[in-house]
């Protein structure tokens, strides 16, 4: 294991207006640098501290001093850095997503804290799924109903809001019905969508109440939007949830990947079981899954009957049809013969564990 050194430098000449361009409002930069090479930066007027890993630190301490060098006036006019320089910075560094990706360096990532508690997995599986959505660009959660899929994003947008990583978070979702049609639905556009997105708003008025959600949503902080009105658009600097996606078509799956900005992290969460696209749609998520595996940078997470952490019969009912649909590889044929008792209780091993008062179920 890697020893953790702290490097001194100082930025020179001394300027306040450069510095403030090189933090950024409200430390916004150093808190990018901090959060993707996993360092600790501190600093007095013109004197800077990293802490962190021997390379790690280093990289930072160089990437600082380039980035010093581009807040130089120019004709004695002084440009603010954006997101986008500080992420390419990195970039041109040569910091390797292998080295990002470290188990030793995601070690310490294993709770999400928010305002109302300390959200903590109580699965490896759940583990490496908070983990992966702090250190990768785009994450996915592929598995059953009760892993903690949304629950676990959701937190993980609202503590990056909180840490002020990001400036805003918008949750989408495609607006297909579980196998019944619904007809004409009243009210405005949002109105007509919340029912698609009630568990997005279930889990943020859990963790931030419903008075401080409602002001986030005024102030378009939270955005609402259903994926059919993400074309033409841009994200940066926001925490995108994307929920129930095996419902997107494969031509909605790639215009939502290519809306992704500048410091924008996104997580596409869905069930590949539970598909309520016409017959002979391929689920966009299905095919982002076989095509996007080898891309850097995004990260995907498979989860099982061993994460469900709702009743325990849910995770009993999750193995029941693991096990009916190895035996029953069309979806649509009827049953032609029960399985007995005794292969279900077989399968149906988990266990529900209590969560402590400081944890929140996922």
């Amino acid at each position: 294991m890697n020893k953790v050194i702290t490097l001194q430098i100082s930025l020179e000449p001394a300027d306040n207006a450069r510095l403030t361009s090189l933090c950024g409002p409200f430390d916004d930069n150093i808190k990018q640098l901090e959060r993707r090479l996993d360092v600790t930066i501190s600093h007095r007027s013109h004197e800077f501290s990293v802490q962190g890993k021997p390379q790690e630190a280093k990289t930072a301490i160089h990437i600082l001093k380039d980035l010093y060098i581009d807040t130089a006036p120019i004709k004695n006019k002084y440009t603010d850095l954006t997101p986008e320089q500080v992420y390419l910075a990195i970039k041109e560094a040569g910091f390797s997503d292998a080295q990002l990706n470290d188990p030793e360096n995601r070690a310490k990532h294993i709770h999400i804290k928010t305002k109302k508690g300390i959200i903590k997995p109580r699965t490896p599986n759940q583990t490496q799924y908070i983990n992966n959505m702090n250190m990768n660009d785009i994450t996915f959660g592929v598995g059953p109903a009760g892993t903690g899929k949304t629950y676990l994003a959701v937190a993980a947008a609202v503590n990056a809001l909180e840490r002020q990583e990001i400036r805003r978070i918008l949750l989408t979702r495609p607006a297909v019905e579980a196998g019944e049609k619904l007809g004409f639905l009243p009210g405005d556009l949002s109105q007509k969508i919340d029912p698609y997105l009630r568990p997005l708003y279930d889990a943020l008025f859990e963790m931030l109440g419903f008075e401080h959600v409602e002001k986030l949503i005024e102030r378009n902080i939270i955005e609402v939007a259903p994926l059919a009105y993400m074309r033409g658009r841009t994200l940066n600097d926001a925490f995108i949830i994307l929920d129930e996606s095996q419902n997107t078509s494969i031509e909605q799956m790639k215009m939502f990947l290519t809306r992704i900005g500048f410091n924008s992290r996104t997580v596409i969460t869905g069930d590949i079981t539970q598909i309520d696209l016409p017959r002979h749609t391929r689920s966009g998520l299905t095919h982002a899954i076989e095509v996007l595996s080898d891309v850097k940078e995004i990260s995907f997470n498979f989860f099982n009957a061993q994460d469900v952490v709702r009743h325990p019969v849910v995770a009993r009912i999750v193995q029941a049809y693991e096990v009916w649909e190895e035996h029953n590889p069309h979806p649509h044929r009827k049953i032609g013969h029960s399985l007995k008792k005794e292969q279900v209780n077989e399968q149906a091993t988990s266990e529900h564990i209590p969560f402590t008062p400081d944890e929140k179920p996922a």
